[in-house]
C-alpha cells in the first residue's frame, strides 16, 4: 500500500551526493507514498513536519513492537495492539500493562489511520504524531517518563543509528520519537476483504445472497454513521449506552464531552471502522459486549435513552434500530466479508 518515490533518477542522485557528501552528514530519507485504495477516499494531508520515508517506518515498527519502552521493559504496543486480532487484543479492559490494573478503556483496533483524525474513543489525540505520548506516559499502560525513556534509546546500540537514518541526527528526540511512531501507524491499511473485492469487481470475489442481503440492511440501518469504506465517519455520537454520565476520573465517563467540554457531546464516542470487526470482539467503549449479536441486541431493544441520543436512534417509538432475528443474522453475515485475512496474517513484527 506504500510505493516508493524516485527510485530510480532521484535514487541515483541521492547515491551520488551521498558520496560527495562528510561522512558525518546523513543521506536523505527515502520518500514513500501511500497508495490508497479504489473504492477508499482520500487519506488526510500528511503533516509537512512529517513526511513518511522508508527509514522511518522501519524505526517506527521496531519501536511500536519493542518493549523497551515501557518502564519495566515488558509492554510493547503491540501488546494491546496485536497484528493478528487487527491491533487489538481481545480483552473487554486489559490489565497487561506496567501497573497490572485494568484500564477504563477497552483497547481500540488499528487500522487506516491515514484516514483517521480525533483519535482514541473520546478524540482525546488530534492526530497520531500525538497519540503515542498517552500510552507511554501513562501509569497504567507503559508507565514511562519520557526524558528518561529517550535517554535510554540514546544509549541503545542500535537506535542512534536508526533516528539518524530517519531523520537525520542520531541525536534522539521525543518529538522524533512520536513522528516514526507515526509514519508506521500509517502503514496499516486494511483494504482487502472479501467485501473489497466485490465492491471493485475483482474476479471471482461475490458474495452469498446473504451476505448481499446483510449488506442491504446495513446501508439502510447502519451507514450513517458507519460512513464509506472506511466504515466510520470519524465523528461522534451517543449510541444509547448509558443514561447516566457520573463525573469524576477526570470526566472520563463524558466521552466526547470531555475534550469538546460541551454538554451536548456528554456520552458521545467516536464511530470505531468496523472493518475487521469479526476480529475485534469484545465491543464498545468498555467492551462491554461479547458478541456482534449482543451489539445487535443492544442496537434492536438495548438503546437508552439521554438528551445526547443520537438522532438516528430517535426514528422510531422506541430509540433503537428494531430488527428482526433474520435481519440480525443477515447483518452479521455481510460484517464477517469485512475481515481481511492479508492484513492480520502479515508478518508485522519482521524487518
Amino acid at each position: 500500500m506504500w510505493a516508493k518515490l524516485g527510485t530510480t533518477i532521484v535514487g541515483i542522485a541521492a547515491i551520488v551526493a551521498a558520496c560527495e557528501r562528510p561522512a558525518s552528514v546523513a543521506p536523505a530519507p527515502e520518500l514513500v507514498q501511500l497508495q490508497v485504495p479504489a473504492n477508499f477516499p482520500a487519506p488526510l494531508p500528511q503533516p509537512a513536519h512529517n513526511p513518511a520515508t522508508a527509514q522511518g517506518i522501519l524505526l517506527g515498527k521496531k519501536l511500536f513492537f519493542d518493549p523497551a519502552l515501557s518502564v519495566n521493559g515488558n509492554v510493547s504496543c503491540a501488546t494491546c495492539h496485536q497484528p493478528q486480532k487487527a491491533f487489538s487484543d481481545g480483552q473487554a479492559l486489559s490489565s497487561a500493562g506496567v501497573s497490572g490494573k485494568a484500564l477504563k478503556r477497552h483497547a481500540p483496533a488499528l487500522m487506516n489511520l491515514a484516514w483517521m483524525d480525533g483519535l482514541f474513543w473520546d478524540g482525546g489525540a488530534k492526530n497520531l504524531e500525538s497519540l503515542s505520548f498517552a500510552p507511554l506516559r501513562h501509569p497504567d499502560e507503559m508507565g514511562q517518563d519520557i526524558a528518561k525513556l529517550v535517554a535510554r534509546l540514546q544509549q541503545h546500540p542500535t537506535y542512534p543509528s536508526l533516528f539518524k537514518a530517519a531523520f537525520g541526527t542520531d541525536s534522539i528526540t521525543a518529538a522524533a520519537l512520536s513522528r516514526a511512531l507515526a509514519q508506521y501507524q500509517r502503514t496499516l491499511v486494511s483494504a482487502s476483504s472479501r467485501y473489497d473485492k466485490h465492491i471493485r469487481n475483482e474476479p471471482h470475489k461475490t458474495l452469498t445472497q446473504t451476505e448481499l442481503q446483510g449488506l442491504h440492511i446495513f446501508k439502510k440501518n447502519c451507514s450513517s454513521c458507519h460512513a464509506t469504506d472506511l466504515f466510520t465517519d470519524n465523528r461522534y455520537h451517543n449510541n444509547g449506552l448509558d443514561n447516566s454520565f457520573p463525573e469524576g476520573d477526570e470526566d472520563l465517563y463524558f466521552g466526547y464531552g470531555r475534550i469538546s467540554r460541551r454538554t451536548e457531546d456528554i456520552g458521545k464516542y467516536k464511530t470505531p471502522t468496523l472493518r475487521n470487526i469479526a476480529l475485534t470482539a469484545p465491543y464498545m467503549h468498555d467492551g462491554r459486549f461479547k458478541t456482534l449479536e449482543e451489539v445487535l441486541q443492544h442496537y434492536s431493544s438495548g438503546v437508552k435513552w439521554s438528551a445526547s441520543l443520537a438522532p438516528e436512534l430517535q426514528q422510531h417509538a422506541k430509540p433503537g434500530i428494531p430488527l428482526t432475528a433474520t435481519e440480525q443474522q443477515k447483518l452479521i453475515a455481510f460484517l464477517h466479508t469485512l475481515t481481511d485475512e492479508a492484513f492480520v496474517k502479515t508478518n508485522y513484527s519482521s524487518p
